[in-house]
């Protein structure tokens, strides 16, 4: 085994903790119209979090003029942090980059968005239904049997 060098792995981590994040941003972006996800009025978990973050700091919500880049902030901090965190893991254990990260990708996933993002109130549980709006078509299908 090599010598670690955390402060190579901390920067390579941040940085493709934040290429991650822009890749997910994109993917997410053109997904959420074919799979019917952007006519939500509810807040992105982001965007929640930076309310959080702005009411234990100042007081005040995020601003609505800012509401947009907070929750982007928050998002791409998030993936910096994860990304820096596996980068010095991978140092200290080589082990741990097995399937380029997959397994630490799933990992996380579950902890963050399936665990965390409900337990504290920024999203709800996995396996409930989003409310949405009912195509007219399928809606007179549906209250006609």
């Amino acid at each position: 085994m090599s010598h670690p060098r955390p402060i190579l792995g901390l920067f390579a981590g941040i940085a493709a903790g934040v290429v991650a994040s822009a890749a997910m941003a994109a993917f997410q972006s053109a997904a959420a119209k074919p799979f019917g996800m952007d006519q939500s009025d509810d807040d992105p978990a982001t965007v929640k979090a930076a309310d959080k973050v702005a009411l234990a700091t100042t007081g005040d919500k995020v601003p609505d003029a800012w509401r947009a880049q907070a929750g982007q902030a928050v998002h791409y901090l998030t993936g910096a942090a994860l990304g820096g965190l596996y980068g010095v893991l991978t140092e200290y254990r080589p082990a741990a980059s097995a399937g380029f990260g997959s397994a630490y990708g799933i990992a996380t996933s579950l902890l963050l968005d399936e665990a965390t993002v409900p337990a504290v109130g920024l999203g709800s549980a996995p396996g409930t239904p989003t409310p949405r709006p009912m195509p007219m078509a399928r809606w007179r299908i549906w209250s006609s049997a």
